[in-house]
């Protein structure tokens, strides 16, 4: 069983004497450092130019990137807060013998919420398909026989997740640890503590993907016993039960994807509002102030609206269902999310579907993304043959993308090097550098 006294760990990377909660300074918590290092990162700022569902859109209704970071960090300071308000009552040593505070609580699931997506590429999800199948099927299949079982599955099934725990924890010159956060934050922040084989064992929630590289995989051991987290295999294979508070900061992600792109689809016009505000109605149910909604006259108001009263109906939910399942997740018997739970199920996945028919399959969408795998592939393609050709060309395409590998490294290293960076990028920098390759332009 795990506890919540190891859980809350305050350890950073690279300390040699323990954090203890009782001597943090109270004006800037350790935990609430880890929230402004991920929002200082260029990392982070990057998140500005990828959009959320629409990739390449410059319409002014749509979600980027940070923007949806910022409003699932909101949404999970409160799970964490309602949380920890009701698991200090439940364990009150927690507060008398250690000092932790309901704000703790909040302050970890903010951060790991906030930098939840800082590892996926440009393009949304389809930009990690897109490095998935150039190394599957396209060109960087050639170096499938150089590398082991575990490294070739990291970059077929390349995942933004463990792109987020690498970019947050990587040491760099001159960052150690990379953003040196608290290990209950990157306990937090990892979704699916395994590593990439094998592929989908079970059907429990933690086994869904993958959450570190086989080159992080020491580090995440390293967090993984510092926070007492259950091991759920026996061998090789590395494999946890999540932290906690993941669920909360998945229950963040969740509400806001599913309420808030639902939104945007209604104000691009992909949804009829007549139509769609049902859906929000049967969600929300008797929490409306009707006089209040019929003075409502636009329709970004009256969406808006029904949005907050959907969140925090869910936030409640979810905080119920996290307390009342508290002692099977401790145990790491948890096996779903926690909107899989609600009782709102029927309506939440009448939302996820209009909004797959109407949004994530509409031709926008379908066209940027088909876009953006020709300008993934070419980037990848480019940077890869910086690795096995030192003619001329390649020396441009070094020159180009201020890239130059590492000649200790093994080649999987640097073929991990090679998907952070251009994951790193922006949707207008990978336009712009497809452009620059292609030619594109020249006057």
């Amino acid at each position: 069983m795990m506890h919540w006294e190891q859980l809350l760990s305050l350890k950073k990377f690279g300390d040699e004497t323990k954090r203890l909660r009782n001597e943090q300074d109270e004006t800037r918590l350790g935990f609430e450092v880890d929230y402004d290092r991920v929002i200082f990162s260029s990392a982070f700022r990057s998140l500005q130019d990828k959009t959320q569902v629409i990739p390449l859109s410059k319409t002014d209704f749509v979600h980027t990137r940070l923007t949806h970071s910022l409003e699932v960090s909101v949404v999970g300071r409160s799970l964490g807060r309602l949380a920890g308000t009701q698991i200090l009552k439940k364990y009150p040593y927690l507060k008398e013998v250690h000092g932790h505070q309901v704000n703790d609580f909040g302050a970890i699931v903010a951060a790991a919420a906030l930098a939840h997506d800082i590892g996926n590429p440009p393009f949304g999800h389809s930009g990690e398909k897109a490095i998935g199948e150039f190394f599957r099927s396209g060109a960087g299949k050639r170096f499938k026989d150089r590398l082991t079982p575990k490294q070739y599955q990291d970059l077929i099934k390349f995942e933004g997740n463990a792109n987020g725990f690498r970019i947050v924890s990587k040491s760099r010159p001159g960052a150690q640890g990379g953003l040196r956060l608290s290990y209950a934050t990157l306990g937090a922040f990892t979704k699916y503590p395994k590593e990439s084989l094998p592929h989908r064992p079970t059907s429990h929630i933690a086994d869904k993907k993958y959450g570190f590289f086989q080159s992080e995989k020491d580090f995440f051991k390293e967090v993984a016993q510092e926070l007492g987290l259950l091991p759920r295999t026996l061998g090789e294979d590395l494999s946890y039960s999540r932290h906690p508070l993941t669920f909360l900061v998945e229950a963040a992600d969740d509400i806001c994807y599913t309420i808030i792109d639902f939104e945007d689809g209604i104000n691009l016009g992909l949804i009829e509002e007549e139509f769609a505000l049902e859906y929000l109605v049967k969600l929300v149910g008797n929490t409306i102030d009707k006089s209040k909604y019929a003075t409502l006259e636009t329709t970004p108001e009256r969406v808006g609206y029904l949005r907050a009263l959907a969140i925090n109906t869910l936030i409640v939910e979810a905080v119920e269902i996290f307390m009342r399942h508290e002692d099977e997740i401790l145990k790491g018997e948890f096996s779903t999310s926690l909107l899989d739970k609600s009782q709102y199920t029927a309506q939440i996945d009448d939302i996820i579907k209009l909004s797959i028919e109407r949004i994530y399959e509409s031709h926008e969408v379908i066209e940027k993304e088909i876009a953006g795998y020709e300008i993934m592939a070419t980037l990848l393609s480019a940077k890869c043959s910086i690795l096995d050709d030192d003619g001329h060309y390649s020396s441009l395409l070094s020159k180009l993308f201020g890239f130059k590998p590492n000649d200790e490294n093994h080649l999987y290293d640097n073929l991990v090097e090679i998907c952070t960076e251009v994951a790193l990028m922006t949707d207008g920098q990978a336009l712009r550098l497809f452009r620059k390759i292609k030619g594109m332009n020249l006057n």
